[in-house]
Parts: structure tokens; sequence; C-alpha cells
């Protein structure tokens, strides 16, 4: 059973050391909670239980710690892979939502699994998520002084191998701040968020670096065709250069290798194999 995280990267909000020990062990802690979980539980619930933590810490950027956009709302995005089914479900732009990782796993049961907008928040309503508001006074406060152009590469994520061999894949985010409202990211796509029987990625960086590289869904596929993590994850990385892509990934094969990297420093995360270890 392995378990990895992220938390998308550190220069996401404030760079001082406060915050990096808070993400530390924050992260810590949540990737030990998810870890347990996972002792009972298969790999998709686990990475939908890890990623609604990740989602209620206002850390990240993610939920309740979610960017905002040009217009003033946040809208969310979130997507899980099943890699035993190799089922994607997801939403995008969804907006006062406490959860879009729950959210996305409720449509794992129906034909139409990615939903976008009001009939995404429609799809909540009827299913009795109830509305939230995901400002937090930071976040309101960094919207008023227009920091956000600035601080745009964060999202949270979540890969694990349970007892049985089967892999799953959950990312989730608040955007970048200020874009245009109701710009899709890479994070309910199979760009950002990725998992089959071989290998699951989920990624965090620019959206639109992690769509033109088709990131997560590329290194899943060298992993299904021969390669390691490590050579998979590597040579898409290199392929990201040719535009200088800004990206980080976590992830995890069928056959435990576990494995992280970024384009640029530097993404924050986590894992529990035998032992946690997080980002220094």
């Amino acid at each position: 059973m392995k378990l990895i995280i992220h938390g998308g990267f550190f220069s996401e909000s404030s760079t001082n050391l406060e915050t990096k020990k808070a993400k530390q062990d924050a992260l810590a802690e949540i990737v030990t909670l998810g870890h347990q979980y996972l002792k009972n539980h298969t790999a998709l619930e686990t990475v939908v239980y890890t990623v609604a933590l990740l989602e209620d810490n206002e850390l990240f950027n993610a939920g309740i710690g979610s960017q905002i956009q040009s217009d003033g709302k946040v809208r969310l995005s979130a997507a899980l892979m099943d890699g035993k089914t190799e089922k994607f479900s997801g939403v995008i732009n969804v907006e006062d939502v406490r959860h879009p990782v729950e959210l996305s796993l409720k449509l794992m049961d129906y034909d139409d699994r990615v939903l976008s907008g009001a009939g995404a928040q429609n799809f909540a309503r009827k299913n009795g998520f109830d509305f939230f508001n995901p400002i937090t006074a930071q976040r309101q406060q960094e919207y008023q002084a227009k920091l956000n152009q600035q601080n745009n590469k964060g999202t949270v994520g979540c890969v694990a191998l349970d007892k049985d061999g089967n892999l799953a894949a959950a990312t989730s985010t608040g955007g970048k701040g200020f874009e245009i409202p109701c710009r899709v990211s890479d994070s309910a796509t199979v760009a950002g968020n990725y998992a089959n029987q071989f290998a699951g990625i989920s990624c965090t960086g620019v959206g639109e670096d992690i769509v033109s590289g088709a990131l997560a869904a590329k290194i899943v596929t060298r992993v299904t065709d021969g390669f390691s993590l490590k050579d998979a994850a590597d040579k898409s990385f290199k392929e990201l250069k040719a535009f200088n892509g800004f990206a980080g990934v976590v992830g995890i094969t069928a056959g435990g290798e576990i494995y992280h990297c970024d384009s640029h420093p530097y993404m924050v995360w986590a894992s529990f194999d035998v032992n946690l270890q997080v980002f220094s």
C-alpha cells in the first residue's frame, strides 16, 4: 500500500519559512491520515478521502483555499480516475461546493461523467451538496491587491495503490487566479489526472502547459508500454522544455514504484510507503 500527494508549488502564495513549515506539517498529517485510511479502503475511496482533506486546508489552492477569478468568483475543478475500471469523472468550474472531488465521485456511476458550470452545480444540489462559500479572507485580500496574477501554479492531488494492487488518482484545483471566467484547467482532464492498471498520475502547475504536453496520460501510457515511472516522467518532462512547460507530477505504478518530479522549483509533496516522507 502506497500513497503520494501534492499541494501545488511553494511559490503559489506566501513563500516565507512559516508558510513552508505549515505546508510540510499539513502534508505530513494528511498523507499519514490517507495511508491509514488506505489500509481498509480501496485506492479510489482513498484518493477521494485524501484530496477532500487537502480541499479543507486553506494553505492549498483547492476547495476552501481556492483563488478568485477575474470576475470575483471562485470556480472549482476536480477529477478522479479509477485504474481498475479505467473510468474518469470530474467537474469543471463548479461554484459554491465544498468538495468538488466528492462531487466527481458521485458522477462515476453516471453515463455523463464530466459536468461543467451550472450543470455541475445543479447536479451537486440535487445530490445533497449544500451551498458553501470557499473564499477566505486571505484570498479576498490577494484578489483586491491583484496578487493572484503572479501566483498561479497551485493544485492538489493524490495517487494511491491499495492492498489489492489497484490504482487511482484524484486532482482538485481552484484555478490560477484572475483568469478569464470559466477558463478550463488541466485538473479535470486526462492531461492532469490519469490512471489505469499500470500507473496513476496527478499533475500540478500551469494548466495550459500540462494540457499541451498531455502530461498525465502520456506518462501512464509510457509506463503501460514498459517504461519505468521515472523514465516515463523524465522523458515527458524533457519534452516540456520545447515550450518551457511548468509542471509537477506525483505517481505510483502497480509494481510499487513511487516518483515525483517538477520542471521548476518547487512542488510541495508528501508520500507514505513504508515511512512518511515530505518535501524539504
